[in-house]
C-alpha cells in the first residue's frame, strides 16, 4: 500500500499507509520520486502554529473565525513540492504519456491521481535534473514576490530572509535589474547570498539594525523596495525601516501569532510606507490577466532549464521518506544546518539524487 506522510500532533510526524485512488476518465497516475519540505508553511503544521489548526477558514467570506479548526490532527499529505513519473493514464488521455516526468503539488505521498490537463502543463523541462523539479513551487513564490515588488532596472531592493525562497528571490530580483542587499540571521546564508547575486549581504543583527546597513548602501536614502520572506514580524519592521519615504514593502512571509516587534506608529506611519501582501494563490491585481500561477511556474522552470537560475546549491539533504521525522526535526531545531530538505520515495530512480559538495 502506498505511503503518505502524516502529522499526528505538534512535532509528531511519520509515515502511514494510504489506499490507492481509482483512475478515472481524463486522469493520470503519478508515482512520486521526490518531495521537498517547506521550511515555512509546513513547519507551522509541524509545530501546531498554523491558523488552519486552530480556527475556521470561511472561504466564502475570506475570513478566519473562531470555531472548529479547518484541519485537525492527524493531517495527511501536507506538502507542495513534488516530482514524479506518470505510471498509468486513462484510455482517453493522450498527454502526458506513461514515463513522462512531471512536477506539481500533491503532498508527501508515494502516488497520486490527478487530471491529465494539469499534469500536461507540468512536464519537467528537458535536461533538468528531476530532483530540481521540487523547486518549481518555491520558485513561483519567489517570483510572485519579485513581481509584486515591481522592480525596475537600477533600483535598490532589500530582501529579508535568505532561506530557499529568499535566495531565489535575490537571484530573480537581480535578473530583473535590481541591486540587491540580502539580510539574514544565519551567517552561512548571508555568505551564500552573494552567490545568488546580492551585491551586499548583511546580518540581521547588524549594529543599529539591518535597515541602517541597507540605507548605507544608498547614501542614506533607503531601498526603493524591500521584500520580506522570513515570516518574522521583527524582520518585517526592519524591512519597513529600510525603504525610502513612500517606498514599498512586499510582505511574503507566513507570519504566525501576534505581531510582536512590528511597530506601525514609527517608520511605517511617518514615511508613508506601502505594504503589499504577496501570496501564491494570486498575482498582483495591477497585472490583470497577464500573469497567473501557471505562468509563474513556467517562467521559473524555464530559467532553471536555461541555467539562469541554479538551484543545485540550495539542495542540502535528500533523505528516504522513512526518515521524515528526523528531517522535520532538523529544520525545526537546527535550521542553520539545512536549506532544501527533500524526501526520496521508493519509486525514485536507482541513481539517487546527490547533494552538491
Amino acid at each position: 500500500m502506498p505511503l503518505v506522510v502524516q502529522f499526528t500532533g505538534p512535532r509528531q510526524v511519520g509515515v502511514a499507509d494510504e489506499p490507492s485512488s481509482l483512475l478515472g476518465a481524463g486522469q493520470v497516475r503519478i508515482a512520486t520520486w521526490y518531495s521537498g519540505i517547506s521550511a515555512g508553511t509546513e513547519l507551522t503544521a509541524y509545530r501546531g502554529s498554523n491558523p488552519y489548526l486552530t480556527k475556521t477558514w470561511d472561504a466564502g467570506a475570506r475570513l478566519f473565525t473562531e470555531g472548529a479548526p479547518a484541519f485537525s490532527y492527524p493531517v495527511s499529505g501536507w506538502g507542495y513540492q513534488e516530482v514524479g513519473q506518470v505510471t498509468e493514464v486513462a484510455p482517453d488521455v493522450s498527454t502526458p504519456r506513461v514515463g513522462d516526468v512531471v512536477y506539481g503539488i500533491w503532498g508527501h505521498r508515494a502516488e497520486t491521481v490527478v487530471p491529465a490537463v494539469i499534469a500536461a502543463r507540468r512536464l519537467l523541462p528537458s535536461g533538468v535534473d528531476p530532483v530540481h523539479g521540487v523547486f518549481a513551487r518555491v520558485g513561483a513564490i519567489a517570483l510572485n514576490a519579485v513581481v509584486a515588488a515591481d522592480v525596475h532596472l537600477g533600483e535598490h531592493v532589500a530582501i529579508f530572509g535568505q532561506g530557499v525562497i529568499g535566495l531565489l528571490a535575490t537571484r530573480l530580483a537581480g535578473l530583473n535589474g535590481a541591486s540587491v542587499t540580502a539580510v539574514d540571521g544565519l551567517a552561512d546564508r548571508v555568505a551564500l547570498a552573494s552567490r545568488f547575486g546580492a551585491v551586499r549581504a548583511v546580518p540581521a543583527d547588524a549594529p543599529g539594525g539591518a535597515a541602517v546597513a541597507v540605507r548605507s548602501v544608498t547614501d542614506g536614502a533607503g531601498a526603493d523596495t524591500a521584500i520580506e520572506l522570513s515570516g518574522s514580524y521583527r524582520a518585517l519592521h526592519e524591512a519597513i525601516r529600510s525603504v525610502r519615504p513612500a517606498g514599498r514593502v512586499v510582505a511574503a512571509g507566513f507570519y504566525q501569532g501576534d505581531g510582536t516587534g512590528l511597530r506601525l506608529g514609527e517608520e511605517f506611519h511617518h514615511n508613508r510606507v506601502e505594504i503589499v501582501a504577496s501570496q501564491i494563490s494570486g498575482t498582483p491585481r495591477a497585472l490583470g490577466d497577464r500573469w497567473n500561477h501557471d505562468r509563474l511556474l513556467t517562467v521559473f522552470m524555464s530559467l532553471v532549464a536555461s541555467g539562469q537560475v541554479d538551484v543545485a546549491p540550495l539542495l542540502s539533504h535528500v533523505v528516504p521518506v522513512a526518515d521524515v521525522a528526523g528531517a522535520f526535526e532538523l529544520l525545526d531545531q537546527r535550521p542553520a544546518e539545512a536549506l532544501q530538505v527533500v524526501l526520496r520515495f521508493p519509486a525514485a530512480p536507482a541513481t539517487a539524487a546527490t547533494v552538491p559538495r
